[in-house]
């Protein structure tokens, strides 16, 4: 491989980075104010024991209120100790994890807006089916 090209490559994607640094950060900190601003004690009024609808408004509030993989253990324990079924914890972390509306913007400038809208559409409609199949796989064991 040709040293040149890619140290050009290299170059054009340290540019690109740094161009979208500031839109990235911009997300991170909006993620992190939701975030702060949402109390757990919200999540457990807002669900009604039912698994479709549950798994429905737990992939809706997840999309909204984005999250780290890391986090979403400790916040997932929380919400199970709350009382919250586990197919919506489930749902509400997949797409907490995946879906990012909150992102959007950003991720639509970068990758371009049909691409993000057809990845997060997709990744909500996955997260109630993983949520689905999670639980009806552990209810088998």
């Amino acid at each position: 491989m040709n040293t040149i090209s890619v140290k050009q490559a290299a170059l054009k994607a340290a540019r690109s980075l740094w161009r979208s640094f500031p839109m990235i950060l911009a997300t991170i900190l909006l993620v992190s104010l939701v975030n702060a601003v949402v109390p757990k004690s919200f999540y457990v009024k807002i669900f009604r024991k039912n698994a479709l609808f549950d798994s429905f408004i737990g992939s809706s509030i997840g999309s909204i209120s984005a999250g780290t993989p890391i986090t979403s253990y400790i916040l997932g324990g929380e919400l199970l100790k709350q009382g919250i079924s586990l197919i919506a914890v489930t749902a509400f972390l997949v797409s907490w994890v995946t879906v990012g509306i909150v992102q959007f913007p950003a991720e639509s400038a970068i990758l371009g807006k049909k691409f993000a809208f057809w990845r997060n559409l997709l990744s909500f409609i996955l997260s109630i089916f993983t949520a689905v199949i999670t639980v009806a796989i552990l209810n088998l064991l």
